[in-house]
């Protein structure tokens, strides 16, 4: 699942222990593996943590934590502010799972990187030494727990080649960091058993195995171990209910979800009967606690937005033997007609639901696709419905093509959120058409801010791309906010060229972009350090030549300036706007000596 976590911060004084914390893990009398902190025995409750870095809500949240009996957390990677999480969650006395990241050998379902272990070595390099850096920035924060390594590596890399080489260097690295640092065991993290035999083969430094297991296979995991021949402690480092890469398809094609009462049991009582009464086990991390509002949190997180998931009270049944303070909403029934509509139809909703408080209840649809690109892919989006309980409700098909999966919205008053699906089929008269829209936006909808988090990547390089550098969190020459784009070119002729596009680094082979539809304007600031700089810079640069091409394309030729200045390019009403692939495209000529060109806020509303 998803990997690389966001640290947190928080904006008032928390008192941080000074008491190193120690992680041994050894046999016991007999004969079983354990976990002792500070010579005390303790037992893996945790979860998965990610989400923003706001300053405002991380106590908020650590207290949230504490009430659901959890005394560790897991994040993937490292950043800035990791250790003011560290801080934060020793104050609040919970531990933390420190991750190094690891790439992956190949694209895989959450991620486009790729990455080659047989030939790469100066990448192995800055890995190695991040991880060290790593560990030395935080081996004496008595907050944490284990140094994770690596993120089901395993699972994305193609061939046995090139798997034993990675192993080989998870062993430098793992071998290495245990030199460094004796007081906490070293785990890495692998889906499902995929790494039991490269770990025994070549990973000796190794003290835990991390496996990420959903659903009630987790039960077998002492089995599959023995078979491998392994005698090693294990902890499950992402648990939930079975997801969609092993759901059954429904008959239109669809992967059947598991139901709100399915995902509460896989939890509680699961953690109970398959992971807690393992010897070797020393316990589990749940996942996911984030507050998002897309198709994995629907399916698996404890929260959607800020609505309980039947994950969520179910992660304190699991750590605490407590009942639900407030039970989630029931969904008995929830149908839709078999045949085929076209857009814009009104279809009735068959909907059975009750709330064992009898709270009043709040009632919505919503609908994903899953086909374009990732974030497309990922969308939950509102659809248009009317009615009410007692004289039923209906909706209204949304301007898609082919099969989608609807769901049904029950919320209570204690903000506890009961969701059933189903699968719907549209037939807009576009059977043969392959034209994939990009992921939907609300306006404003900025291309470049401040240089994180950005919707379309700085990846096309073109022209003479060798002299050019691209800074995207400049701090020099701002117009708004904390950072600008700067482009340096380092040759006097020449021309070059640079494209935000999503995905990473396509041109026009992969599904992507975004549903731009209702922009009137294309706006930006731009500055250079030379008067003699002429730049060429708009949007959509992918033709329909391409199978996932640009709906449209607009420039304009302007001759830059050393002061910043806004321009705008004006979007005509009949612009097809529904897949715009290349954000921003930016070209300019040498002037004779190396120059900059600034570019800040760019934007579509």
């Amino acid at each position: 699942m998803k990997r690389i976590s966001v640290a947190f911060s928080i904006g008032f004084c928390l008192i941080v222990s000074l008491s190193f914390g120690k992680t041994v893990v050894k046999k016991n009398e007999t004969g079983a593996w354990e976990l002792l902190v500070d010579n005390k025995p303790f037992k893996v409750k945790g979860v998965t943590f990610g989400g923003d870095a706001d300053k405002a809500t991380i106590g908020k949240k650590l207290k949230d934590l504490q009430f659901l009996g959890v005394n560790t957390i897991r994040i993937w990677g490292t950043n800035e502010t990791t250790k003011i999480l560290l801080d934060s969650a020793n104050a609040y006395g919970i531990k933390v799972m420190v991750g190094i990241w690891l790439r992956h050998g190949r694209p895989g379902m959450e991620a486009d990187d790729s990455f080659d272990y047989l030939t790469d070595s100066k990448g192995m390099d800055d890995m190695y030494r991040d991880a060290m850096k790593t560990v030395e920035l935080y081996k004496n924060h008595p907050g944490v727990l284990f140094f994770g390594v690596g993120n089901e590596v395993f699972l994305n890399i193609a061939t046995d080649a090139e798997k034993k080489v990675y192993a080989q260097f998870l062993e430098k690295i793992c071998s290495d960091i245990k030199k460094a640092d004796s007081d906490h065991p070293v785990v890495s993290v692998e889906a499902w058993t995929f790494g039991l035999k490269w770990w025994k083969a070549y990973c000796p430094s190794v003290d835990i195995y991390g496996l990420n297991v959903y659903g009630g296979g987790v039960n077998n995991i002492p089995d599959e171990m023995k078979k491998e021949g392994v005698d090693k402690p294990y902890v499950i480092t992402e648990y939930g209910v079975n997801g969609e890469w092993e759901a059954k398809k429904d008959k239109n094609g669809l992967t059947i979800e598991p139901g709100d009462q399915q995902k509460y049991d896989v939890i509680a009582p699961g953690i109970k009967n398959w992971i807690e009464s393992k010897p070797n086990c020393l316990g589990v991390y749940i996942f996911h606690y984030e507050q998002n509002k897309n198709f994995g949190s629907v399916w698996l997180l404890l929260y959607y937005g800020d609505s309980y998931r039947p994950a969520y009270w179910a992660t304190r049944e699991a750590f605490t033997g407590k009942r639900p303070v407030n039970n989630i909403p029931v969904i008995k029934t929830f149908e839709l007609p078999d045949s085929a509509k076209a857009p814009g139809i009104w279809v009735k909703v068959k909907l059975e639901t009750n709330d064992v408080e009898n709270d009043p209840l709040n009632i919505s649809f919503h609908y994903n696709q899953r086909t374009g690109s990732r974030a497309r892919r990922d969308q939950i989006n509102v659809l248009e419905s009317r009615g009410n309980l007692k004289d039923g409700f209906e909706i209204l098909i949304p301007n898609e093509n082919g099969v989608i999966k609807v769901y049904a919205f029950v919320k209570d008053s204690y903000n506890n959120l009961g969701i059933a699906s189903t699968s719907f089929v549209i037939k807009n008269g576009k059977g043969v058409d392959k034209f994939v829209p990009g992921a939907k936006t609300t306006l404003p909808f900025y291309i470049y801010k401040d240089g994180k988090d950005l919707p379309y990547i700085p990846s096309a390089y073109m022209g003479d791309f060798q002299y050019m550098r691209v800074d995207a969190e400049n701090k020099n020459f701002i117009k708004e906010g904390a950072a600008s784009l700067r482009i340096s070119y380092g040759n006097g002729s020449g021309w070059f060229g640079l494209g935000f596009v999503d995905p990473v680094n396509d041109w026009g082979d992969r599904a992507g972009g975004f549903d731009l539809t209702g922009a009137k304007t294309f706006s930006f600031w731009a500055k250079s350090s030379s008067a003699d700089a002429e730049a060429t810079i708009g949007y959509g640069m992918i033709d329909s030549n391409k199978e996932f091409y640009d709906t449209d394309k607009r420039s304009k030729k302007i001759m830059l300036t050393t002061e910043w200045k806004k321009y705008e390019i004006a979007i005509p009403k009949n612009a097809d706007l529904r897949c715009i692939k290349t954000g921003l495209n930016i070209y300019s000529t040498g002037v004779g000596a190396p120059f900059s060109i600034y570019i800040d806020e760019v934007k579509f509303e």
